[in-house]
């Protein structure tokens, strides 16, 4: 989150988060994070702890929201750090920052058939945001298929509020790039919500490819796993999934594709993905959240887990310090936002609404709390 809002002008004063892991993985990274890193529960913390800012941005545990995980809902032990974010905006009163950023995987569009995400863009309006849905794929900066629920809410008084009050004749109204059939159908079925919909630009076609994030390990390195091991990942497939891992063994070249193990039919089974595009990236909860890299050509097949620098690679942050274990490095990474797509969100949407003609004329000065 803070590169991708440094990137385009932004200075962090405060961060929050309960995993110390994560506070090393940040100290290891800014050298300033002594100054503004607190790590405590949310719930424990007052709003008294929060300088003022311009931008609150809260990507809370998704646990309980993802398709993969129980979807107990926001009233989850993990999802549920959302009302504590909540509580510190409603204590900050008069200093409730101008916007709010939320991140979360798409799942929580749909958690209790859409109660969830209601129950959330409600209480921002009862802080007196305005709120604005969209979903990005991180696919558009980089060769991981990542998409995530964004949120932006816009303080407003009660006279600039626009709900959908005479409601368009179906949901192809919302629908765009952005804000894809399932949104805008939320959207359409939910006029009561104070909306604020903003046209943002077209996202942009990366051509970036797995190949181009990829640390050139030797054979012989440790990382590679044993042939063993190898052929019991082989074993691990379907039919048609072997069948494309033989045609890449049999090849007159190398070629790259990522792994993730599932359970099906009661059994764990290995699907191979060969697009180019990596899976996206998730913690390694249980071992299953592990992705893994397959090389294969020249009658050869070699295996191995992705390694953190390329991890970081996948996520945009090309240059973060990377310190600590690999399960580490796999946690900070798997629960973290894709750079270039908060910078785009910064570039296109908080700072083109901060510097347009219409802003006061005092902006202000673009300083987060994440």
């Amino acid at each position: 989150m803070r590169i991708g809002l440094e990137r385009q002008g932004w200075k962090i004063a405060f961060a929050n988060d309960i995993c110390q892991d994560k506070y090393e993985m940040y100290t290891a990274h800014f050298e300033d994070a002594d100054d503004h890193f607190i790590v405590e529960d949310i719930h424990k913390i007052s709003a008294d702890d929060i300088p003022t800012v311009t931008l609150a941005t809260a990507s809370f545990p998704c646990n309980d929201l993802s398709l993969a995980g129980a979807r107990a809902g926001l009233k989850g032990r993990q999802s549920s750090a959302f009302y504590g974010f909540i509580r510190i905006l409603h204590e900050m009163r008069r200093r409730r920052p101008r916007f709010v950023l939320l991140e979360n995987v798409t799942g929580f569009l749909t958690s209790h058939s859409g109660a969830d995400f209601r129950s959330a863009l409600l209480e921002l309006n009862r802080l007196g945001y305005v709120v604005d849905p969209f979903i990005i794929d991180a696919i558009h900066f980089v060769p991981q298929s990542r998409s995530r629920l964004f949120v932006v809410a816009e303080i407003t008084s009660e006279n600039e509020i626009s709900s959908i009050e005479e409601k368009p004749k179906d949901s192809e109204f919302f629908e765009s790039e952005l804000r894809p059939r399932a949104l805008a159908e939320f959207i359409f079925n939910n006029p009561g919500i104070n909306w604020r919909l903003r046209d943002l630009p077209a996202l942009p076609k990366s051509r970036r490819r797995l190949t181009s994030i990829l640390e050139n390990l030797p054979h012989d390195s440790p990382e590679w796993w044993s042939e063993k091991r190898t052929a019991y990942l082989l074993n691990q497939m379907s039919q048609r999934h072997r069948i494309i891992a033989d045609r890449m063994i049999n090849s007159a070249g190398w070629s790259f594709g990522t792994v993730f193990r599932r359970v099906r039919a009661g059994g764990s089974m290995a699907e191979l993905r060969v697009d180019g595009i990596a899976g996206c990236l998730r913690t390694p909860r249980g071992g299953s959240g592990r992705q893994i890299l397959v090389k294969a050509g020249l009658g050869e097949f070699h295996a191995r887990l992705l390694t953190p620098r390329e991890c970081a690679r996948l996520m945009g942050a090309d240059d973060f310090v990377i310190s600590g274990s690999l399960n580490q490095a796999l946690f900070g990474f798997g629960d973290a936002v894709c750079v270039p797509v908060i910078e785009w969100i910064a570039q296109h949407y908080l700072n083109s609404v901060i510097d347009a003609p219409e802003s006061r004329a005092d902006r202000p000065q673009r300083v987060a709390y994440a």
